[in-house]
C-alpha cells in the first residue's frame, strides 16, 4: 500500500502555496526546504508538507522575520521540548523591534508634518523650512 501523499509539481505548489517558482527554488537553496524528491523524468515532486512550509515561511515573512529567524522557527517548531518557548521568545523579539520601528515612524511623521505645517508652499527654495530641514540633515552627516 502506498503511504505517500499526493505529489505535486514545482508549478503546483507555487500556485497552491501562493508563491513564484524562483521563490521555491530560492528556498530550497538557502535550506528553508529540504531537496524535493526527483522523478524518473528528474522533475521535482513535493507533497502537502511542502505547501505548509511554504506558506509558513510566507506568514512569518509578512510579520516581518527574516529569513535567518524563519529558518531557526521551522528548526524550533521541529523540537518537540523546548520549541514552543523559544518561537515565543523569537515572536517577543520580532515584536519589541516592530514596537521600536513605529516610534521611530511615528518620529519621523511628526517632523515632516511640522515641516508641512511650517512650510508656505511658495516663494524661493532657500526659503523653504523642507528643503533646508534636508539641507541640515546633509551637513550633519
Amino acid at each position: 500500500m502506498n503511504t505517500q501523499t499526493a505529489q505535486f509539481t514545482i508549478g503546483a505548489v507555487a500556485k497552491r502555496a501562493g508563491v513564484a517558482i524562483d521563490t521555491i527554488r530560492y528556498y530550497e537553496r538557502e535550506g528553508l526546504l529540504p531537496e524535493p524528491l526527483r522523478r524518473a523524468s528528474g522533475y521535482r515532486s513535493y507533497g502537502e508538507g511542502t505547501i505548509a512550509q511554504l506558506r509558513f515561511i510566507r506568514r512569518a515573512k509578512d510579520l516581518g522575520f527574516t529569513l535567518e529567524e524563519i529558518r531557526e522557527l521551522l528548526a524550533l517548531s521541529a523540537d518537540r521540548q523546548h520549541g514552543v518557548k523559544a518561537v515565543k521568545q523569537r515572536a517577543k523579539q520580532r515584536l519589541q523591534a516592530i514596537e521600536q520601528r513605529i516610534a521611530e515612524l511615528q518620529r519621523v511623521r511628526d517632523g515632516l508634518a511640522q515641516l508641512v505645517t511650517s512650510c508656505p508652499g511658495h516663494g524661493k527654495p532657500e526659503q523653504c523650512p523642507i528643503l533646508r530641514a534636508l539641507a541640515d540633515v546633509e551637513l550633519d552627516a
